[in-house]
């Protein structure tokens, strides 16, 4: 994976590889048993060797093959001069823009830069601005001629300057557009214009259509003619459409967008990676366009830009870029077996990558994960019935429950706190023109610390509570009295002074900028996020009703202190923390009206996503999930949902994870970590937090980074919110056929599949290569689950790790350095919570049979309300992925 020193970029979506042989993991097992054996040396209860070699040997992941192609191989510049045919009346005849990858695309984020424009003006409610771009995803690209118009998802966002049709007054057409147009007989009849859509899958949404010559309106004598809309129908609206209708330039004419790309599952309109059998029984992806529009200061015959950038005189300047798309699904061997994850959604985008190389082998598994909460995850793992295996960053924690899980790390990712906020310069003081060069640009840096994301998460800022409700237990009075308590983070004293100055010079307003967008349910997620806050003391001390040296306080409906809970009219016990959810505590309201409108609480103004991925996605679309307008005449009435921001003026924060942040492209905050540095998740910062990760007491075979740790306060460059993830499973499972593709799965993942690249069966971005040591665990474990239950007297030698293959940068974590074997047992008293990351391969937790939280034969169903039973709350947040 290359490094960066910047956030992570987008994942790379994995290449579809030849059609070549691959070896089933019982055979390659047997292969490679004498090699592994040089490394494993567990002696089973009747007999010596244990076969979990390498799952899978691929072709492509060998020395002879070429490295798959990085992002930056398949990037295109493409410029005005190429491409438009009528140069001298364009725009930006110097226009050129580059996009950062145009091969091995999924649904993602891409980056769309270009120079050579004119300082752009924003819109407003009547026209559409100046001076600026206009971005859509296009269909058809098998054409060599280019994009068709009527193939452009575009015109969803409904405004000025981005609509398929307008009336044009008498305004004469393009010959181009007459096809389209129904000419108008004076002022109250003006000509009109619009152009179709004809979707991928055969169907249209046409508004003009040909009549014996003479051009008509497609619904004219029709009792539903007002049915028809071009601009929001059943391929595109404003709420799910993906183009940017305003991508604004600086004083230098350079600017820059985040785009989201869509296939077919989110756009059968568009068809974009629909699979396409080629020879040999492979399919590829139907390709697809990205589509550029410059846009200058009028439409042809009018004072400014008010039109469609479809009319030809707009679409003539276009600039095109082909994109190839991986055919979409997962094609596995008919009968394959299907094996159920569960838990974890930090490793998904992994298991995604590693899935069409593990269940297209011969005898391969299809391995189906199901995210939800870790605990239950774990808790359903340590029985011996069929059971799914656990994907966890934490070890078991019941009560009266004894641990028989076996731990293997498979990954190594991180917790992202992902923004898109957008300049906008005050109005209220005079700022450099230096600072007004760069209005409506993207922030691409944000600094956080501990305290700042307790104020996030705790609705401690004035615009995370509903406009209407009472807000005085935060301080607030009135407008001229707004109290201590700054609107939203970018208002914050703390934050301005250790951001960049020209964050001052901003007005940046919205409830999406005063907390965070969060998922719902518990998680492992939420729980190291919380460590991390209530780790650092003036954060602590925040969260406890101490005010910052600003004079800020927390709301006290989420104060961990009982005294200032109590005195806001809380009854029972105040949040504790660290916890593993993200509860939005303030029950005010805004009251009901009595014209209508409900009452809004903070969920309903604040609402929780369904998981990390969605959140990255929704930043990178801008979409601050911002309550709209009350409908009096929907059935029943309710709120709307605001249309997301367009470039420019977006302003949202999520909480995701560093392989969604890579995928869609979104910036990653940078964070102060014990060491008082402030680090954004690369690489380097990843494996410099692995170094620094230390043994949980109570159970030697897990790591993590513990913030309030020597070893963390000493890790410099380390980002704080790195996570591991173990993959576990109780040996004692008497299914031995279900241990075997355990075990092959854990092999597969941390062999072939910590080689970083686009391939299917490679690491994806946004996760660091494992160290050698978390490996050699990882084979250990693997060969213990699939021998099953061992004697009690039996040793197993701890294996010396091999050398890193993967060279780092950053400090070697501990774990990778050679150690003579055996190595003592790692301890398990508290002692080793505070010892830095050494091999991690500790004593192998002895296995009971009759011991276990709930048998893994009780059906998920029936698990789901024992775990009740037990009186842990669950807020659903399953989500099944392949």
């Amino acid at each position: 994976m290359a490094t960066r020193s910047r956030a992570m970029p987008a994942l790379r979506a994995p290449r579809a590889l030849p059609a070549t042989a691959v070896l089933s993991p019982r055979r390659a097992a047997r292969r490679h048993a004498r090699r592994r054996s040089l490394l494993l040396s567990i002696v089973a209860g009747t007999g010596v060797g244990v076969l979990t070699a390498t799952l899978l040997s691929v072709a492509g992941f060998g020395s002879t093959s070429a490295p798959a192609a990085a992002v930056s191989d398949s990037a295109v510049t493409v410029s005005a001069n190429q491409q438009d045919t009528d140069l001298g009346t364009a725009p930006f005849p110097k226009l050129a823009v580059t996009v950062s990858q145009t091969r091995d695309l999924a649904a993602q984020g891409i980056q769309v830069s270009w120079t050579g424009g004119l300082q752009s003006i924003a819109p407003n409610a009547s026209t559409g601005g100046s001076n600026f771009l206009q971005i859509m995803q296009c269909w058809g690209a098998d054409d060599d001629t280019g994009p068709d118009r009527t193939k452009c998802q575009y015109g969803g966002m409904n405004t000025p300057g981005a609509t398929r049709d307008s009336l044009i007054g008498s305004t004469v057409p393009a010959d181009e557009d007459l096809p389209h147009t129904v000419t108008g007989s004076g002022f109250s009849n003006p000509t009109y214009v619009g152009i179709p859509f004809h979707g991928a899958d055969g169907g249209s949404v046409v508004k003009v259509v040909d009549d014996n010559g003479t051009n008509v309106l497609a619904d004219r004598g029709k009792p539903d003619a007002e049915k028809i809309n071009l601009n929001s129908n059943q391929y595109f609206s404003r709420l799910t459409s993906n183009e940017v209708s305003w991508a604004g330039s600086g004083a230098d004419g350079t600017g820059s967008v985040k785009f989201e790309l869509q296939t077919a599952a989110q756009s059968p309109g568009l068809g974009c990676g629909t699979p396409e059998p080629v020879a040999g029984g492979r399919f590829v992806g139907s390709s697809c366009w990205l589509v550029v529009v410059p846009r200058g200061t009028a439409d042809a015959g009018a004072n400014d830009i008010a039109r469609s950038g479809l009319f030809w005189d707009s679409w003539k300047h276009r600039i095109a870029v082909k994109l190839d798309f991986l055919p979409i699904g997962v094609r596995c061997t008919i009968g394959a077996a299907e094996r159920q994850l569960s838990g974890s959604e930090l490793v998904s985008e992994a298991i995604a990558s590693w899935q069409p190389s593990l269940c297209g082998a011969e005898n391969g598994a299809a391995y189906t994960s199901i995210t939800g909460p870790e605990s239950d995850a774990v808790l359903a793992a340590n029985g011996t019935g069929t059971t799914p295996l656990a994907l966890t960053s934490r070890a078991l924690s019941a009560p009266d429950v004894v641990d028989g899980l076996t731990y293997a790390p498979i990954a190594l990712t991180g917790i992202s706190v992902a923004f898109s906020i957008d300049r906008e310069v005050t109005a209220l003081r005079e700022v450099s023109d230096e600072v007004k060069g760069r209005e409506r640009l993207p922030f691409q840096t944000l600094k956080l610390t501990p305290r700042l994301v307790a104020k996030l998460l705790t609705n401690s800022y004035l615009d995370s509570m509903p406009t209407g409700a009472d807000k005085s237990h935060l301080g607030y009075l009135s407008p001229e009295d707004p109290g201590p308590n700054a609107r939203n983070i970018t208002f914050d004293p703390e934050f301005l002074e250790i951001n960049d100055p020209e964050w001052a010079d901003q007005s940046i307003t919205a409830p999406s900028v005063a907390d965070i967008i969060v998922p719902q349910g518990r998680s492992d997620t939420a729980r190291a996020l919380w460590t991390y806050v209530t780790s650092d003391a003036a954060a602590a001390a925040f969260l406890a009703g101490e005010a910052d040296e600003f004079g800020m306080k927390v709301n006290p409906w989420a104060s961990s202190d009982a005294a200032v809970y109590a005195a806001n009219g809380g009854t029972g016990l105040p949040l504790t923390f660290p916890r593993d959810d993200f509860p939005k505590a303030d029950p005010t309201e805004q009251p009901a009206d009595e014209s209508g409108p409900a009452a809004i609480n903070s969920v309903t103004w604040r609402p929780y996503t369904n998981d990390l991925a969605t959140s990255a996605n929704l930043v990178l679309r801008g979409d601050g999930q911002i309550l709209g307008p009350w409908d009096p005449v929907a059935m029943p009435p309710k709120y709307t949902k605001a249309s997301r921001s367009l470039a420019g003026f977006q302003r949202v924060i999520g909480l995701t994870d560093t392989s969604s942040a890579a995928k869609y492209q979104v910036f990653s905050a940078e964070l102060r970590n014990p060491a008082g540095e402030f680090v954004a998740p690369t690489t380097e910062s990843l494996i410099a937090a692995a170094a620094a990760m230390t043994a949980d007491p109570a159970q030697p075979q897990v790591y993590r980074f513990d913030p309030a740790s020597d070893a963390a306060r000493g890790a410099s460059g380390a980002y704080p919110l790195a996570v591991p993830v173990y993959a576990a499973a109780n040996p004692a499972m008497k299914d031995a056929e279900l241990r075997a593709d355990y075990a092959a799965f854990i092999d597969y993942a941390v062999t072939s599949g910590q080689e970083p690249g686009t391939g299917f069966g490679m690491l994806p971005e946004g996760y660091a290569p494992i160290p050698e040591g978390w490996r050699a665990q990882a084979l250990e474990a693997a060969a213990l689950i699939q021998s099953g239950p061992q004697k009690a007297s039996t040793p197993t030698p701890t294996p010396t790790p091999a050398k890193p293959t993967t060279p780092v940068t950053a400090p070697a974590p501990a774990a990778v350095q050679p150690a003579p074997a055996p190595a003592p047992a790692a301890p398990t008293g508290p002692s080793a919570s505070g010892a830095a990351a050494g091999s991690l391969l500790g004593k192998t937790t002895p296995v009971d049979q009759e011991l276990g939280g709930i048998s893994g034969a009780v059906p998920l169903a029936i698990l789901a309300g024992l775990l009740a039973a037990l009186a842990v709350p669950v807020i659903s947040r399953i989500r099944r992925r392949i």
